[in-house]
């Protein structure tokens, strides 16, 4: 089929509510993260600063201890040594004095001259219960330091791997009668290293010219005469001229260090205080962890709000959306529009109301062209491009409408036309009824007759028949456009059939009405009428017809105006439902008991049997010559209940109707003859092609 629009189903990917938590998780995650980000760097950058200028304080003070406690023992010894030169070679004198000097500087152990004095404070050496023995040892351990002092250097030593304890050991030249010498003192480190410190988050520690490591917090490494000289700070500190720096450096362990450290000008010793970087920083990255939590507990409490808040906004969408399916569906009568509120003041209850006012319009609107083909172009399963259809077409109209109509006038004077347009409209809403519940389509109404075509808006093309004849496609497609062709002739006999029973029952309902208001002035009724019904199959031109401000969905041709012949042929016939030939070829091999099938119907059929008889009357049909109607009598498989039910659920056959179709209905045309009050006609005198005159084509 041309030019049909392709028909969409266009799904939801991604719901308001998720695309609003979406869009708040960024908010917040973006401002959150850039308030975290931004304390965490200044306060990481102030606290770097702090960290550095607290680490250089440490590092300054601690040289500047040291540099003043070795200053002092210098020059302490150095006056005990002036004064032992002054005494002379007095041995008791010598003695007086070392003693009142290692009286008063109980932290020195010893110093020695060598091979000029040799001054040990044996209280020392028996509190630390260690030997004096070990001062000779050590100097004899370090003769090139000693060698190196007599002539002009200065030197700190760690003595502690020889004596077991935290012990200094300074080398100073000492000139004495003329003679280059070096003053060797032994003293105890106690002191500095409680300058140094533990338990502080920084570490701080003393060098001298050979990177041996001289005091330090942790006194096993003093012991163990660790060497300090390949520490990244220590190297920084011999690379660099400055006295006193400091640096953030990278450690042997691969993490980041604040460094500072100052040179002390005695005997080329350093001092150096380090602390890592993360845990300078650590109350910065507690603060960020707790910011980040913080984040988290935000978003989380952001995300809950949103996900209840986004239900007043995505239930009330969502239901608009499967709203709008529906009538993209072409259902505009989904009872999801009974759950549209306009009580909300908001966008929502307005657009709530629109849609409601939408649904009106769309069902005025399929009223007054055609629901079929208003659901058709919905879907966008129609074809808009005029084109031809294989069809079966039906007509039908009441019996003596121009004397029914008459006696309205009479009886209700100005108020006869909305008195006549209800009773049409309880009518047609009978027979419409079921032209829709068996996919037939109504064309029109004019007056009091009605117009249905089946298949019109079925989706079958005859392009099959432009292909060559050794085409297996063809055949495949030929035989499926047949099948759905008898399969509207079927539904459409089966509607008309179904009319019948709808007929009888409106002729009963009406019968009571009238009794009902028998006795009121100008009493109300509804007439007892007959119909007539004429049914062809055959090819159509189908399309939208008209002009550009109205245009009309119809079918139109000789198939179309030898339906109208036929519904106008069954007063002559004496029938209510006649089908032409056409319409009983299509039908009389599997549908119909006829010669053509042995009078047999093949078990998968007698569902949809017809029982039908032939006019013994033929007529002429241009291009066609003669040929016969046939009186529709009954489908003797028609479950009324079933049918009517499809339509209304709360159904309940009517048992006084059964009779008019159905395993209860008429088995001939003499008893639907009898059943609806039609005379028999005398065939003799019928000429159906006279008949043709009277009827004007559509």
């Amino acid at each position: 089929m041309k030019n049909v629009p392709e028909k969409k189903t266009r799904g939801v990917r991604f719901s308001i509510g998720l695309k609003l938590i979406f869009i708040i998780s960024v908010l917040v995650v973006a401002s959150l993260g850039a308030v975290t980000f931004l304390v965490s760097y200044f306060m990481s950058a102030d606290l770097q600063v702090t960290t550095e200028e607290n680490n250089f304080s440490t590092t300054m003070k601690a040289a500047t201890t040291v540099e003043n406690e070795l200053s002092s023992i210098r020059s302490s010894v150095f006056l005990m040594l002036d004064m032992l030169n002054a005494a002379g070679s007095s041995g008791m004198l010598m003695r007086q004095t070392s003693a009142y000097f290692f009286e008063r500087n109980q932290n020195i152990a010893a110093v020695v001259v060598p091979g000029n004095k040799n001054l040990v404070n044996n209280r020392f050496f028996v509190s630390n219960e260690i030997e004096p023995s070990l001062v000779d040892d050590f100097i004899s351990l370090h003769s090139d330091e000693v060698m190196r002092s007599e002539n002009g250097e200065s030197f700190v030593l760690n003595g502690a791997p020889s004596f077991g304890i935290p012990v200094l050991v300074m080398l100073y030249p000492w000139r004495e009668g003329g003679l280059n010498e070096t003053a060797i003192i032994f003293f105890t480190s106690s002191l500095l290293s409680d300058t140094f410190g533990t338990g502080s988050a920084s570490v701080s520690f003393m060098i001298n010219h050979d990177g041996d490591l001289l005091v330090h917090s942790d006194i096993e490494l003093t012991k163990a005469g660790a060497s300090m000289a390949k520490y990244p700070l220590v190297q920084i500190m011999r690379a660099n001229n400055d006295e006193n720096r400091q640096v953030l450096f990278s450690g042997e362990d691969g993490k980041e260090y604040f460094g500072s450290y100052c040179k002390i000008a005695t005997a080329d010793i350093g001092v150096l205080t380090t602390i890592e970087k993360e845990v300078a920083l650590k109350s910065v990255t507690n603060q960020t962890l707790l910011n980040i939590y913080l984040a988290i507990a935000v978003l989380f409490l952001a995300i809950m709000f949103i996900f209840f808040y986004s239900k007043t906004l995505s239930k009330p969408l969502s239901l608009l959306t499967d709203i709008a399916d529906e009538i993209n569906q072409g259902n505009f009568e989904t009872p999801l529009f009974d759950k549209l509120t306009t009580k909300r003041g908001d966008e929502i209850g307005v657009l709530f109301e629109s849609t409601k006012n939408e649904q009106n319009i769309l069902n005025t609107v399929s009223k007054l062209t055609n629901k079929g083909v208003a659901k058709a172009i919905v879907r966008k399963e129609i074809n808009f491009e005029p084109h031809l259809k294989d069809v079966t077409i039906f007509f039908s109209d009441i019996r003596g409408f121009t004397a029914i109509s008459d006696g309205f006038n009479k009886r209700f004077g100005n108020d006869s036309p909305r008195e006549i347009i209800g009773f049409l409209n309880d009518y047609m809403s009978r027979m419409v009824n079921c032209i829709t519940l068996t996919g037939g389509n109504v064309d029109k109404f004019e007056g009091d007759a009605v117009m249905a075509v089946w298949g019109v808006l079925r989706d079958d093309s005859l392009e099959y028949e432009d292909m060559p004849d050794n085409n297996p496609l063809k055949q495949e497609l030929k035989k499926k456009h047949e099948a759905h062709v008898k399969a509207d002739a079927i539904n459409a006999i089966r509607g008309t059939i179904a009319m019948r029973y709808a007929l009888m029952q409106y002729n009963k309902e009406a019968e009571a009405f009238t009794k009902a208001h028998e006795k009121e002035p100008r009493a109300k009724y509804k007439p007892h009428i007959r119909i007539g019904c004429g049914l062809n199959s055959g090819r159509a031109t189908v399309g939208f017809m008209g002009s550009y401000d109205k245009l009309e969905f119809t079918s139109i041709g000789d198939a179309v105006n030898l339906a109208s012949r036929t519904e106008s042929s069954n007063k002559p016939c004496g029938t209510d439902v006649l089908i032409t030939e056409d319409t009983y070829n299509l039908l009389k091999y599997d549908f119909i008991k006829s010669e053509f099938n042995n009078f047999t119907i093949k078990e998968e059929n007698k569902k949809d049997e017809i029982i039908v008889e032939v006019i013994p009357v033929t007529f002429e049909v241009k291009g066609k010559g003669k040929q016969h109607f046939y009186g529709v009598v009954n489908m003797p498989q028609f479950d009324i209940e079933a049918f009517f039910k499809a339509g209304d659920p709360n159904f309940v056959v009517d048992s006084d109707c059964e009779k008019s179709v159905g395993p209860n209905g008429p088995k001939t045309l003499a008893e639907v003859r009898k059943l609806l009050g039609i005379p028999t006609p005398d065939f003799g005198g019928v000429n159906l092609d006279a008949e043709e005159n009277k009827v004007t084509a559509s």
